[in-house]
């Protein structure tokens, strides 16, 4: 899967999104964030564009900053930014598709896996699966429900939080916002990850 660089305009056109299936985007990640933010896979519109969360009506950037975490709301094509407020993002499936129910259960379970390595060799605090259902699947945790997790990924804790996509009706932005200032307030009580 070929992986590509920012497009500098922040439109693409419809023949840029529909070529767009199967590339990657590089992870948004340094050493020691205080939250790596862990989306599903990107949609084609990330994937046109090099961008996570970039389509517009994505949620993600609104909820970041309605949850506390930055003092404005950054736009997709500020990824230094992000990383300055010690976030950082990546995904569970790298590859692009038009809809998340394209993915195969054995990628969500192989990118789970894949997250777990990236949270021991970058060690976040947190470590947060936007997507509740993606993560019960990848996890292997069938009844999983929002929240904090039991279980850690490397020094890591683990937090789970609603799909920011706009084709989410059951959280609106303001509920988002308040599961995502939830993730803060923990983040904020136990800021530094221990082993386990």
């Amino acid at each position: 899967m070929p992986e590509i660089a920012a497009v500098p305009h922040p439109r693409p056109t419809r023949a840029e999104v529909a070529a767009a299936a199967g590339r990657t985007i590089p992870d948004v990640i340094a050493p020691g964030l205080r939250v790596l933010f862990c989306g599903i896979n990107p949609g084609l519109y990330s994937g046109a564009t090099g961008r996570h969360f970039a389509r517009p009506g994505n949620r993600f950037w609104p909820a970041l900053h309605r949850g506390g975490f930055t003092e404005r709301e950054l736009r997709s094509w500020e990824p230094d930014e992000l990383v300055a407020h010690g976030l950082g993002i990546t995904n569970l499936v790298a590859r692009a598709t038009a809809r998340a129910d394209e993915l195969r259960p054995e990628e969500l379970i192989a990118g789970a896996a894949e997250l777990a390595d990236k949270a021991r060799r970058y060690a976040p605090a947190w470590v947060a699966v936007v997507g509740v259902t993606a993560y019960r699947i990848g996890f292997r945790r069938r009844t999983a429900t929002l929240g904090e997790q039991p279980e850690r990924l490397g020094p890591a804790r683990l937090w789970v939080l609603p799909n920011p996509s706009g084709l989410n009706a059951h959280f609106q932005l303001d509920a988002l916002g308040a599961q995502f200032a939830a993730l803060r307030e923990a983040a904020e009580k136990q800021p530094a990850a221990t082993a386990p």
